[in-house]
């Protein structure tokens, strides 16, 4: 897929592959980016990660630290993305 990628294919990529997994299991934001562009994938991952931002902040997923919730302007380092478990 040449060019950016849109923050709805972002967006709808993310929701997905943390629903097939669900809340029990997280996903690498490079899935993401790989299943979108599978050449190109590493420029895509700025944006994949404030799309998650965005998914966290309006309650769709998680964005995970060492395996914890963090919210999205704690977002550093290496994370994972999980469908929000029911509360």
């Amino acid at each position: 897929m040449a060019g950016a990628l849109t923050p709805d294919a972002i967006r709808a990529e993310i929701l997905r592959q943390t629903a097939e997994r669900g809340p029990e299991k997280s996903i690498c934001p490079s899935e993401v980016a790989r299943a979108l562009d599978p050449e190109d994938w590493r420029r895509h991952m700025t944006a994949v990660r404030g799309v998650a931002a965005v998914l966290s902040a309006e309650g769709a997923v998680d964005i995970l630290r060492k395996g914890k919730p963090v919210p999205p302007e704690a977002m550093h380092g290496v994370i994972r993305l999980r469908a929000r478990p029911p509360e």
